[in-house]
C-alpha cells in the first residue's frame, strides 16, 4: 500500500506539471476549460465502464451548453453538472466561489439516526478509547463499537484494549454506517488486531494510460496479526450503508476476507479509487478517481460493498426508539 500511495504522489506531480511539459498552455476562455476538464477525465477516470458512463454522449449532451461569453458561475454550473454524471464522491471541482460534490449518500435510504445510538446503546455512561466510543448492549452480553470517521487516527492499543475488555462477550458490532472515510492507514491498524493469519484484502490498480484497460498493479493490500494482538475469535458484525465512503469502504471490503466478520445494513457508498487531479486553465482545481481496487476475488465494488445480510432501520422501530440494524446483528451475532 505504501508503494502504491508513492506512485500516487508521482501522479500528483505528473498532473500538477503536465502543462509546463505539453508546451503552450490552453486559453481560458469557456470552450478551453470545458475541453480541458473533458479530455483529463475520458484519458484518467477510473470508473466509466463498471458504471456503464459513455463519456463521449456526455460531452454531446454538455458541450451544447458552453456559450463564448458566459459568466464564470454559469460555466460552473455545467462542469459540475458534467462532472456530476460520474456519480462518485470522489469528483470535486473547486473554484473561489464555489466548490461541488456528488451526495453519494442519497443513494439509499437514511439508515442510521445517531440519537438513537447515543440514547438506547452508547448511553450516558459509554466509554471512550481514542476515536471509539463503545459499551456493553443486549444484557450486557454483546459489545458495540462506534467509529465516526477514518480521519481519526486509530492506534493498535486502542484496538487491543476494545478487544481485552470485550474477551468474553457473545460477539462485537463495529458501526461504521454514514462513516465518510480519512485515512487508509487505520484500515491495517484496525483489522492487524483481529486477523489471525496474513490476510490479503483487496488489490489496487493506477490508470496508466487513456485505454479502458490501461491499469497498473495490483498493489496488494495486507493484514497481519500484530505481536500485542489480543486473540478475539468471536462473530464481528460490521455495520455499513450508503454513507459508508472511501476509507471506511475500503474498510468494508477487506473486512469480507475474515472468516470471523459478517457485514450488515446496506451497500456502501462505494469511494474505492483514490482521488487525484490538477487545474484548469482558469486557476480552478478538480480532482477525480484515477485508480480501481477490487477484492481477491476480482470483484469491483465501486458501485457498493454489499451487506452479507441486508437490514434497513425500520421507521416503526426508529418511532420507539430502536436501531433496527443493531437489533438485527445482536440476532446474528446469537446464532
Amino acid at each position: 500500500m505504501i508503494r502504491f500511495l508513492a506512485l500516487i504522489s508521482i501522479c500528483v506531480l505528473c498532473f500538477t506539471c503536465e502543462k509546463a511539459f505539453l508546451g503552450d498552455e490552453p486559453a481560458d476562455t469557456p470552450r478551453e476549460n470545458f475541453e480541458y476538464l473533458w479530455n483529463e477525465c475520458r484519458d484518467k477516470y477510473s470508473f466509466f465502464d463498471v458504471k456503464g458512463i459513455n463519456w463521449d454522449q456526455i460531452k454531446v449532451k454538455y458541450s451544447p451548453r458552453i456559450k463564448e461569453k458566459m459568466s464564470s458561475d454559469s460555466l460552473f454550473i455545467v462542469l459540475n453538472a458534467m462532472l456530476n454524471e460520474l456519480r462518485d464522491g470522489h469528483v470535486n471541482l473547486v473554484s473561489p466561489f464555489r466548490t461541488s460534490q456528488y451526495s453519494f449518500a442519497l443513494f439509499g435510504p437514511e439508515n442510521l439516526d445517531m440519537r438513537i445510538v447515543r440514547e438506547k446503546y452508547l448511553t450516558p455512561d459509554f466509554v471512550r478509547t481514542g476515536p471509539f466510543e463503545h459499551n456493553w448492549i443486549a444484557n450486557k452480553k454483546i459489545a458495540y463499537v462506534r467509529y465516526n470517521s477514518f480521519s481519526d487516527r486509530v492506534a493498535g492499543a486502542h484496538v487491543a484494549y476494545i478487544l481485552s475488555l470485550y474477551r468474553n462477550s457473545e460477539g462485537l458490532i463495529f458501526d461504521i454506517r454514514q462513516n465518510g472515510g480519512g485515512s487508509a492507514a487505520n484500515i491495517q491498524r484496525i483489522l492487524n488486531q483481529i486477523v489471525l493469519s496474513k490476510t490479503l484484502l483487496y488489490n489496487s490498480y493506477l490508470k496508466s494510460g487513456p485505454g479502458k484497460d490501461d491499469f497498473q498493479g495490483p498493489q496488494a493490500a495486507y493484514a497481519e496479526p500484530d505481536k500485542n494482538q489480543v486473540k478475539y475469535t468471536k462473530k464481528i458484525a460490521v455495520l455499513i450503508d450508503r454513507g459508508t465512503f472511501s476509507a471506511a469502504s475500503f474498510f468494508a471490503l477487506g473486512a469480507r476476507e475474515i472468516p470471523n466478520v459478517i457485514l450488515l445494513g446496506d451497500s456502501s457508498g462505494g469511494g474505492l479509487g483514490i482521488p487525484n487531479g490538477g487545474q484548469l486553465p482558469n486557476g480552478w482545481t478538480y480532482r477525480f478517481s484515477i485508480s480501481r481496487t477490487l477484492s481477491p476475488a476480482g470483484e469491483n465494488f465501486e458501485n457498493g460493498v454489499p451487506p452479507d445480510v441486508k437490514v434497513l432501520l425500520k421507521k416503526s422501530d426508529r418511532d420507539q426508539g430502536i436501531d433496527t440494524v443493531i437489533e438485527r446483528a445482536v440476532e446474528e451475532l446469537r446464532k
